[in-house]
This record gives C-alpha cells, structure tokens and sequence, in this order.
C-alpha cells in the first residue's frame, strides 16, 4: 500500500463522515457536496415505503430540503427527536487512481436506541482532488419494531 493509497483511503472515509453528520444535522449543502454532480442515491432491496432514488447533486439537494420544508401544521418527516448514523465495518477497495468501492455498515440511533441499521454500497470518484460519491445503494437491514424513522423516506417523497 503506498502513501497515496492511504490518503486516497482516508478521504473517502472524511467523505463517509460527512455524509453522516450533514444528513443527521440537516445541513443540506454539506450533505449533497458528498456526491458528484451526477451522483446517484438509491435504496437497495427495499419495501415499498422504503424505495428511492435521486439522480444527481441538485436533485439529492432538493430532497434534502424537503426534510426542513414542513408546512406548517403538517406531520413531522419523523417521530424522532434526534437520529444519529454510526459507520462500522468500512471496507474500501481502491479499483484505480480516481475510482473505488467501499462497503460500510452503519446503524441509526433515535430517541429508543438502537432504530434501523444496513449497509451503504458505494461507488467513489475522484473529482478535482476530492473523493465523492458517485452511486450510493442504501440497504436497510433491520429496523425496530418501535422505530421512530420508519416514515421518514415516504414523507419526503417528491
């Protein structure tokens, strides 16, 4: 493994974070500057409320912002009162000087613990110096039976 590699590894792994915190703090900017402009955000083997699919920076921006965009009087996107995303397992396989797959696991923690978990399978491309996300296929593996995100991905809907 050279050094280039490491930095390369330690990039995506920066960008891996961001992603996280931005989505879970609503930092909607942030959030879709981990993707390319032509970036893809998809669900993976999902039921049918959990089925998405966002094709590009600006369309994944408009998604996000339709979580902060309630009208007023209307049902929150979800029922808890903080969700916070934490990587496990991060397997990156660096595929050429600008390209990479990387396999991470993740869970979600709201208000009753331990909420939803899955796994993220990305594709990554080096644009301009930064590792970003070119095609992101979320797959939620479980989910509590008291979990408080599930209407999330249906109340954001376009």
């Amino acid at each position: 493994m050279t050094i280039d590699d490491l930095l390369a590894r330690e990039a995506i792994r920066d960008t891996l974070a961001k992603y996280n915190v931005s989505g879970d703090r609503l930092k909607v900017d942030d959030y879709a500057a981990c993707f390319t402009e032509d970036g893809v955000i998809q669900s993976e083997r999902a039921p049918g409320d959990f089925i998405f699919r966002y094709e590009g920076r600006e369309t994944i921006r408009a998604w996000q912002n339709r979580w902060l965009s309630r009208e007023p009087g209307q049902d929150t996107v979800h029922k808890a009162s903080f969700v916070r995303h934490h990587l496990g397992t991060c397997k990156i396989d660096l595929t050429g000087p600008n390209t990479a797959k990387v396999r991470t696991y993740w869970a979600a923690w709201t208000d009753i613990g331990p909420d939803h978990c899955g796994v993220y399978i990305d594709d990554f491309r080096k644009v301009d110096g930064e590792w970003l996300i070119a095609l992101r296929r979320v797959r939620k593996d479980w989910v509590s039976p008291q979990g408080l995100f599930e209407s999330a991905i249906s109340n954001t809907d376009g």
